[in-house]
């Protein structure tokens, strides 16, 4: 298994995955169902004096495994909203959208 880092880390980062998601509920984020449950599941898999407590590292991978689905679904969309089709573009436009100039042409055209 891949080291998951700090269950910390894994909370605060699903904690600021939900406040993306939810920024256009109009309604603290904290409110919201999914944030209670995130919030009671850690709270109940705190560490014990065991060594080692398969249930609580069961949680924390799903919950990076989680992390990792809402940091994607959110990633994507905004690359989604950038480069989605907006009908035709000028050469120009597209060249301009991958990063590149076009070549100015000799006698003064384009």
């Amino acid at each position: 298994m891949a080291a998951l880092g700090s269950p910390l880390r894994t909370l605060r980062g699903l904690l600021r995955e939900l406040r993306h998601a939810g920024g256009r509920a109009g309604r603290p984020y904290r409110d919201t169902p999914a944030y209670q449950h995130v919030v009671a599941a850690f709270r109940a898999h705190r560490v014990t004096s065991e060594k080692l407590c398969r249930a609580q590292q069961e949680l924390h991978f799903q919950a990076a495994t989680y992390l990792c689905l809402l940091r994607s679904v959110r990633e994507h969309g905004a690359l989604h909203q950038e480069y989605h089709g907006k009908g035709e573009r000028s050469p120009e436009e597209v060249a301009g959208l991958v990063g590149f100039r076009l070549p100015q042409q000799p006698g003064g055209k384009g």
